[in-house]
């Protein structure tokens, strides 16, 4: 497998790339009941290897799916990843969202129209996992109506989705 040069691009997303099978599981909530779906999400590097593309997809028990596309670039300025992601059902996001890493985790957290949504993805031992939480209007303090706080910081953030990958 190609992996990125360290010196150029995202390098530190070198762990990520490959393609990955495993399952999500989507705690309860508005999008439905607590289940677990089989999913897949492929990293690969792009424009000479100054990019990585993910692209994930899971498939519901009654045969629809999901999928979302993300392009990650690093900010040789900053040393920390810019990410654009779209999906099929999500608000198309104005700009990138600046990631940093944490304990060895890429964490990004971004306000959409219904609160924040913080992502922390992390490849450890062959394992890549990728957990989606989310703080919004229905679970801040009352009267509180920024959708989790102008900067991100209010009630706690709540899990949505984890997702657990091996090689494939």
């Amino acid at each position: 497998m190609e992996r990125t040069p360290p010196n150029r691009g995202p390098g530190a997303l070198a762990d990520f790339l490959g393609h990955w099978r495993g399952s999500t599981r989507f705690a309860a909530g508005p999008w439905g009941p607590e289940r677990t779906v089989d999913a897949e999400v492929t990293y690969r590097p792009v424009a000479g290897g100054f990019a990585v593309v993910q692209s994930y997809r899971h498939v519901e028990p009654d045969g629809t799916h999901f999928e979302g596309h993300g392009i990650f670039t690093l900010d040789t300025d900053h040393h920390n990843v810019f990410w654009y992601y779209v999906d099929k059902v999500s608000p198309i996001p104005d700009a990138p969202a600046r990631c940093t890493w944490h304990e060895g985790a890429l964490r990004v957290e971004r306000r959409g129209s219904a609160g924040w949504t913080r992502h922390t993805l992390s490849a450890n031992g062959g394992v890549l996992t990728h957990v989606t939480e989310l703080r919004t209007r229905g679970n801040t303090p009352a009267g509180d109506e920024s959708g989790g706080g102008a900067d991100g910081n209010g009630s706690a953030y709540v899990p949505f989705m984890t997702s657990t990958f091996q090689r494939s």
